[in-house]
């Protein structure tokens, strides 16, 4: 028997596009969606009345921060501060280590999936800072958190990040990149290893994707070893790339080539990549300021951009522009990045930049940061049953209550939404027909545990930058409040 879900306004679809209902509900069944509209008579085993609020398709979050929040770190330095924020040299080369232990990283690991859901994420693709860890991401990490998010119930395409190299500050100040080839080696055999583990698994809530880590830190036998395995299994590759000068300059110095280059000479530039930022194509005013052909180059490959707006303001950088992407055709999906995991506010961000960019209120494009949200997220992990709510669609859905007095008024629920709220809103998730959240609790999770442990292991990673800093730096020099703190 299905279960019916009525509230108020509900994002539907209807010939390819999202329609808005009143007063609606929808109804499933098992993992698949059976009706969406505003007169249901059939029986029902189960309601979940949701009142005044938006029900919606699942957010689908491509670059989900799966890690404890280090943007609250470091995006606030200057450049010769923000150099003790990496590696140094001495670091990668006689002192590497683990800050947290295999425990802790599944500790850390749920606490990140437990944000997702109770920020409306039912879809993700995880991304972790590399930084705290003696390397990258081993095989039984990933094992860990595959079983933890079944378990939570959420939609994951995941797999162990692995790289050849990391990006080191030397002596002299300046920024490079130190390899450890066999490292590399040793990763994508472990990403391999879990895309079989998946398969065995044959969860559908599981998948097994490629995600090493940022391109300056793959050499080129890895790059073309990465994708020559996505083709032989065809799955999808995430790489980080396209998102900052000094990636760029390393890539021209190494390599000759830009990073978009790069990507189509070794076989990547393809429909199975994710590209998250993309921000530094050549019509960023920071390259050219003008297109010469790299937008309609990632177009024509088929590869989708993870655009990430709310984290890529706070570092200062910015898509220039989310409307031009989108005419020169290029499937848009979005991530979060960091924390907070709030899409919600990630699509304010965007649309208001966007605004500043044209120099005009109507370029603050909202149904298109919705769609990317949904179905530019499901077009990128090739999944037309996902990012919709229709007939035979997966029962992927999230509701944002819109009752509270401090909601304001209503005009259009997404405009209500995006400009008065946060996707801490979120009042009900189902994944594959699973009620995974609902009343803002998820079962069996006690909140005010993770809270503690959450800022118990994160004063531990804070500690921890001092002992990568090449000028030997306390975190507390590394990391200044906003105020001078005024002891007892």
């Amino acid at each position: 028997m299905p279960t019916k879900a009525t509230a108020r306004y509900v994002l539907g679809h209807n010939k390819g596009q999202h329609v808005l209902l009143e007063d609606a509900c929808v109804v499933y069944s098992g993992d698949t969606i059976e009706y969406v509209g505003h007169d249901y008579t059939g029986p029902v085993t189960e309601e979940h009345h949701l009142g005044d609020a938006l029900l919606m398709p699942g957010l689908i979050d491509l670059d989900a921060l799966t890690d404890i929040d280090h943007l609250i770190l470091d995006s606030w330095a200057g450049p010769e501060q923000a150099k003790g924020h990496q590696w140094s040299e001495d670091y990668f080369r006689n002192r590497r280590a683990d800050v947290f232990t295999a425990e802790e990283r599944q500790q850390i690991r749920e606490y990140a999936l437990i944000q997702l859901i109770l920020h409306g994420i039912t879809t993700y693709m995880p991304i972790a800072s590399e930084v705290h860890s003696e390397w990258a991401e081993p095989f039984e990490e990933l094992v860990g958190m595959a079983e933890t998010s079944r378990r939570l119930g959420l939609r994951g395409y995941l797999g162990p990040a692995y790289r050849s190299g990391v990006n080191v500050v030397l002596k002299n100040g300046e920024r490079s990149v130190r390899f450890d080839a066999g490292r590399g080696r040793e990763g994508l055999a472990d990403a391999l290893r879990f895309i079989d583990h998946a398969t065995e698994l044959n969860d559908p809530l599981i998948t097994g994707v490629l995600l090493p880590c940022r391109i300056e830190t793959l050499d080129i036998e890895l790059l073309k070893a990465t994708a020559a395995a996505s083709e032989e299994h065809d799955v999808l590759v995430r790489l980080h790339s396209l998102q900052g000068l000094v990636e760029r300059e390393l890539i021209l110095d190494r390599h000759g080539v830009t990073p978009l280059e790069l990507l189509d000479q070794v076989g990547m530039l393809n429909e199975r990549l994710l590209i998250p930022h993309a921000t530094y194509t050549d019509r960023n005013p920071a390259v050219f300021g003008e297109d010469r052909g790299d937008l309609a180059r990632l177009a024509d490959s088929g590869a989708s951009i993870i655009h990430c707006p709310l984290t890529s303001m706070r570092y200062g950088s910015i898509l220039d522009s989310f409307n031009a992407y989108k005419a020169a055709g290029i499937n848009i999906s979005l991530g979060t990045d960091s924390f907070p995991p709030d899409l919600v506010r990630g699509i304010d961000a965007g649309v208001q930049l966007g605004k500043i960019l044209a120099g005009s209120n109507d370029a603050g494009d909202l149904a298109g940061y919705f769609d990317a949200a949904t179905l530019g997220g499901a077009r990128a992990l090739r999944r037309i049953d996902l990012g919709r709510l229709e007939p035979g669609a997966q029962a992927d859905m999230v509701a944002f209550s819109l009752g509270d007095i401090r909601d304001g008024v209503h005009e259009d629920p997404l405009r209500t939404l995006t400009l008065n709220g946060t996707a801490r809103q979120a009042v009900l998730s189902v994944v594959a027909g699973r009620t995974i959240m609902a009343d803002g609790l998820i079962e069996g999770v006690d909140l005010d545990y993770w809270r503690g442990k959450a800022q118990e292991l994160f004063a531990r990673m804070r500690e921890a930058y001092a002992l990568r800093d090449g000028l030997n730096r306390p975190s507390d020099e590394l990391f200044p409040p906003v105020y001078a703190r005024l002891e007892r």
